[in-house]
């Protein structure tokens, strides 16, 4: 069998790779039932989810005929380290200013790995993304996160 798009075929089989991954990883933990699921309960099943998806565009690779050839280009080096490096920054930037500020730290510094670069658009992102975060993990899920500047003198996160 021919693969008739290089580009989905790749797509597809770094998709199994990586579900698979995580299915096993959720292994490691007490999966419980559908009624009481266990911490692996949810990796496990997103993982095999993810897995299912890449064999079905590994299978779309093989059958459906795409234009071009969907061809691997050259691999887009800056947008790839930028990105890196914005989530690397993230990381070493959340306990110490806080995700009011470490957040659009993130998206401002990953939105200069595109071509275009538009600071309001990006501004917009990171102030909707920041407070929806806080939402979800803050109000949502109670999560401990630090929200402000371990400087700051205002409230405590």
């Amino acid at each position: 069998m021919r693969i008739k798009s290089e580009r989905d075929f790749w797509s597809g089989v770094m998709f199994i790779a990586v579900g698979l991954a995580f299915a096993w990883g959720a292994m490691a933990y007490r999966l419980g039932d559908s009624a009481h699921p266990g911490p692996g309960y949810f990796p496990l099943g997103l993982g095999l989810l993810l897995a299912l998806l890449g064999a079905f565009i590994v299978f779309k690779s093989l059958v459906l005929e795409a234009e071009g050839g969907g061809r691997i280009g050259p691999l887009a080096w800056r947008p790839l380290l930028v990105v890196v490096a914005s989530l690397v920054l993230f990381g070493y930037a959340l306990p110490r200013l806080g995700l009011f500020l470490a957040l659009p730290l993130l998206v401002l510094t990953a939105s200069l790995a595109g071509d275009e670069f538009h600071p309001l658009e990006a501004l917009l992102n990171a102030a909707v993304l920041t407070l929806g975060c806080w939402a979800v993990f803050g109000v949502g899920l109670g999560l401990n996160l630090p929200l402000w500047p371990v400087f700051w003198p205002g409230p405590a996160g």
